[in-house]
């Protein structure tokens, strides 16, 4: 089995893109559930690791990145097509910065747990979450996929319902983290292309620089970059060895590196062609998420939802109501040092033990017909929070109506 090359030195401490094996749906769900086996999670501190100094930074370099390639484009030099993928959509890259300033604030992001082992240890659980999905899904965004890998994670491990709402921050912070790579990478792979044209042309020129081998005794020190050497390659390889003797001491220094002309070609096309797709993938999974309805997915995935649900009137309710008891269930678990699944469990049998009392009391006191449909009675029943005989069947009543201060009690709130 071969090793991994060096870093050529245009990319010494740029970390590497965040792109692994790129798998299918069942195999993320696979994967999810043995994250979900493998990390430990503890709850967030004031001194755990922050994201925004990064994410702040990440701003400044992409936006170093943006200038770089735009000057490029002013003085007509050839463009990627990552490099125009950035330059065309730049603007939708902004707007996921303010979004992430805005929707991550310090308060937020330090109830968030925590993971407590690995490479990302004091960082939010769902930040590690995010970026295993866009490693592996190679920077694309797809519904269906995110849902089934969350599901997937909480077949193991529930996740809260702070986590689930910082999904969508957690992938724009992630998608941000990965171009701020890929831009360093076009504009460092551009400057080596630059500085291998100018040194062609002192090369190919009209014979008043110096002799060949003074021009290239700079380059003799550590491993030459890809890009350079393609560069070079291309301007040199037509050339007479004899009048040229240039392209034999690149093909020299290339062999000193355990590689050929034709692999470092083939290197380059890989490299380009890799970075082309994801950068393209990034930019349109940004799209995606700003268009997306995370509402409709955090209810989707949502554990403490499903137990609500058992509820016959939970999901009849209007979203501002049911967004209501989960806050309610939120600040239960807090206080209380239970899990957000417990609390949902123990209003909605509150609500059960409610409503089997209530017919009990009607089926000893029948109460006068009032006219109503059967179908319409049964509606009435279960609306959250309808009348005063309805209200202690329902799971609000004990989370934020008439019945949370004893509930609190019974929980030791």
């Amino acid at each position: 089995m071969s090793t991994a090359k060096p870093l050529p030195p245009s990319f010494a401490g740029v970390p590497e893109p965040i792109r692994e094996e790129l798998w299918g749906v069942e195999r993320l769900e696979q994967h999810a559930a043995t994250l979900a086996a493998s990390q430990r999670v503890r709850p967030g501190r004031l001194w755990d690791r922050r994201l925004t100094p990064r994410v702040w930074q990440n701003g400044r370099v992409l936006l170093e990145s943006y200038r770089a390639i735009a000057a490029s484009i002013r003085e007509e030099r050839a463009m990627t097509p990552a490099a125009e993928w950035l330059i065309d959509n730049f603007h939708l890259v902004e707007e996921q910065l303010r979004e992430i300033r805005e929707d991550l604030p310090a308060s937020f992001y330090r109830q968030l747990p925590k993971l407590a082992n690995g490479p990302l240890r004091g960082l939010p659980r769902v930040y590690a979450l995010a970026h295993d999905f866009v490693a592996h899904s190679d920077s694309r965004f797809d519904e269906e996929t995110l849902r089934r890998f969350v599901r997937g994670y909480q077949r193991v491990l529930p996740m809260a319902i702070g986590e689930l709402w910082a999904v969508a921050i957690s992938l724009r912070v992630v998608l941000v983290e990965n171009l701020r790579r890929l831009a360093e990478r076009m504009v460092r792979s551009r400057a080596a292309r630059e500085q291998a044209e100018a040194l062609a042309d002192r090369l190919l020129g009209d014979g008043r620089d110096p002799e060949p081998a003074a021009l290239l005794r700079r380059y003799e020190e550590g491993r030459l970059d890809v890009a350079f050497a393609v560069v070079l390659l291309g301007r040199l390889r037509d050339q007479d060895p004899q009048v040229t003797p240039a392209l034999a001491w690149l093909d020299r220094r290339l062999a000193e590196q355990g590689t050929t002309a034709d692999e470092i070609v083939a290197l380059e096309h890989q490299r380009q062609a890799a970075m082309n797709a994801t950068v393209r993938n990034v930019i349109t999974s940004m799209r995606l998420i700003s268009a997306f309805d995370w509402a409709a997915f955090f209810e989707s995935v949502s554990l403490v939802d499903d137990t609500l649900a058992a509820h016959p009137g939970y999901r009849a309710a209007e979203f501002a109501t049911r967004d209501r008891y989960r806050h309610a269930v939120e600040e239960l678990a807090r206080g209380s040092r239970r899990s957000e699944i417990e609390i949902a469990r123990l209003a909605v049998g509150r609500a059960a033990a409610g409503a089997a009392a209530g017919a009990a009391a009607g089926a000893a006191n029948p109460p006068a017909s009032t006219g109503k449909a059967p179908a319409a009675a049964a509606l009435t029943s279960a609306a959250p929070l309808g009348g005063a005989a309805e209200r202690q069947a329902d799971p609000g009543y004990y989370l934020i109506a008439g019945g949370r201060a004893a509930f609190e009690r019974e929980l030791g709130y």
